[in-house]
Formats: C-alpha cells, sequence, structure tokens
C-alpha cells in the first residue's frame, strides 16, 4: 500500500492547492528519471511523489481520501453499516478527519512548464494516470551516434543502428545531413507508462580519402601531369557521383582551382553546391631521361624563377 499522499509531499493536511503544485514541482524536477538515470531509488521516489500527486492533486479525489472513501492508492475503502464511511484512521470521523482544503481551486498544472515536456498527461489508471488530471511519465529518450560516409550524406540513404541494449534500428539518412546533426525517432527510446520516448541519433560524417569541406564548399586535390600543366588537355577527375573528364586549360599551375558545378555538397533541400578540383602538378615516380635532359637545356636557355607569394 503507497504511504500517505501528504507525507510523500511533504504537506500538511491543511495545505492549499497551490502549496501542493509547489510541493510535487520541486520533488517532479528533483527525482525525475531523466535526470537521474539509471537510479533506481530515484526513480522509485519519482513514481511515489507522482502517484501522491494523482491523489492531491485532484479536489475529488483528494476529498474522498480524506473523508476515508479511498485509500492512498486511489482504491475504494470498506464502508460501515448502513453506507457511511468506517472510523478507520483515514475516516470522516477518525483523527485524520476533514481538513481544511480548497475544493474550488483548480489544482491542474502544465507540466511542460515545469520540465520543459518531461511529462506527457496520459490516460488509464495507476500512479500515472487516471482521470482527474493525473499524469503519466513516458519513457525516457535514449540516445546513439551513427557515422555515415560523406556520399551519404550529401544524398541521404538508410543505415541501421544499434542500441545498447541490443535492439537494432533502420535510420533513414536525409539528404544533405550535417555533422552533428541529430535525428530524433518518436517512440523508439524506452518504454513507459505514458509511452515511450523517442531515440536521438546523432550523425558524425567520417573524413574521406578525397574531399574535405572547407565552409561550405567541397574541395579535392587532383594532381595532373607535366604535359596536361604546360599543353592543357582532358583529366580524368573523381566526384562523389561518379568519375567526369575536367578540361584543364593550357598553362595550368599547382594550387590553380578549377569548379565543377552542382558535384559538391547537397543542403537540405537536396540543392548540390560545387566542387572545387585543385590543381598539383605531379611528376612521375621515376622521372623519364628525356625530361630530364629537356629540364637541363631549358634552365640553361631560360632561367625561370616562379614569384614567391
Amino acid at each position: 500500500m503507497a504511504r500517505d499522499p501528504y507525507q510523500e509531499l511533504g504537506v500538511s493536511r491543511t495545505a492549499s492547492a497551490d502549496e501542493i503544485r509547489k510541493a510535487f514541482r520541486k520533488l517532479a524536477k528533483q527525482y525525475h528519471p531523466d535526470t537521474n538515470p539509471g537510479d533506481k531509488k530515484a526513480e522509485e521516489r519519482f513514481k511515489q511523489v507522482s502517484a501522491a500527486f494523482d491523489i492531491l492533486g485532484d479536489a475529488e479525489k483528494r476529498k474522498k481520501f480524506d473523508l476515508g472513501q479511498i485509500d492512498a492508492d486511489g482504491r475504494e475503502t470498506m464502508r460501515g453499516f448502513g453506507g457511511q464511511p468506517g472510523n478507520g484512521p483515514f475516516s470522516a470521523s477518525g483523527g485524520f478527519g476533514r481538513g481544511g482544503f480548497r475544493t474550488d481551486d483548480s489544482p491542474d498544472i502544465d507540466l511542460s512548464e515545469i520540465l520543459g515536456g518531461m511529462f506527457r498527461s496520459g490516460g488509464g489508471a495507476g500512479p500515472f494516470g487516471g482521470g482527474g488530471g493525473g499524469f503519466s511519465t513516458r519513457g525516457s529518450d535514449v540516445r546513439a551516434r551513427l557515422d555515415i560516409d560523406l556520399e551519404e550524406s550529401i544524398k541521404g540513404g538508410k543505415k541501421r543502428v544499434a542500441f545498447s541494449d541490443g535492439r537494432t534500428i533502420d535510420v533513414t539518412i536525409p539528404v544533405g545531413a550535417q555533422e552533428g546533426q541529430t535525428l530524433r525517432l518518436k517512440g523508439q527510446g524506452s518504454p513507459g507508462r505514458g509511452g515511450p520516448g523517442d531515440a536521438l541519433i546523432e550523425l558524425a560524417v567520417k573524413p574521406h580519402p578525397i574531399y574535405r569541406r572547407e565552409g561550405d564548399i567541397l574541395v579535392m586535390d587532383l594532381p595532373i601531369s607535366v604535359p596536361d600543366a604546360v599543353l592543357g588537355g582532358k583529366v580524368e577527375a573523381p566526384t562523389p557521383d561518379g568519375n567526369v573528364m575536367l578540361n584543364v586549360p593550357k598553362g595550368s599551375n599547382s594550387g590553380q582551382s578549377l569548379r565543377l558545378k552542382g558535384r559538391g555538397l547537397s543542403d537540405a533541400k537536396g540543392k548540390r553546391g560545387d566542387l572545387l578540383a585543385r590543381l598539383v602538378v605531379t611528376l612521375p615516380d621515376t622521372v623519364d631521361q628525356d625530361l630530364e635532359k629537356f629540364a637541363e637545356a631549358w634552365r640553361a636557355q631560360k632561367p625561370y624563377s616562379p614569384k614567391r607569394k
């Protein structure tokens, strides 16, 4: 059997409805499972104060309790002869008789103002629900981290995430997903009397071996040969959508950027940005002897020193 609800909330039997609400607010914040994860004692205490408020927070139930017509669990008590309440300690004539409470003061509370949505009003019987202004507490939220590829962040997709309780959930990655973005899956959290909580999935975009983000722009280094740099030509370039042929202008230098329109990052509406290919003039691992001779002759005949910026 539950303890006396006045004792649970720490209020006198003559406490006003406002005093009862304030006492419940304070205890609910202190012992709510979301602020005490894994603390079974706090969870049990929260259930006790919620059950107490289910009685005292409703004017009609409080009146019946003070008259001995219901017990601390909200169950009807045995009546004496003639249909009158018995003479037990909670009866109208017993030691806890009628208190000086107000029955015309509505005790309704908007718990979203107290805990920012920790609670949801619920139906059904029991310490967290029932008619007449009782409240049910939903289950706690669960969290997980999900690593995704850069291509998945651009185009979206589906991926499976595992939780510590052994469950797995298929998650839809939205188009234009961002690093640190949190996806909320309604009703996929821990169960509770007022319904299950939510699953919160934090996205982390894995580093890519080719592409890197610089602000809102996607950038890559594109190695090109000396002949392509000097003479210009078409080179194959990778993109998140597959390889494309890119025109390298004649006389290109390392550090020069070529823009590939619509091949970069995606926003939440699917609009694609651009990809910048920064040219890197690259020699082969083994330099050809003819190239060495050409370079020696060129250096002797036309000395050249790049400008230092």
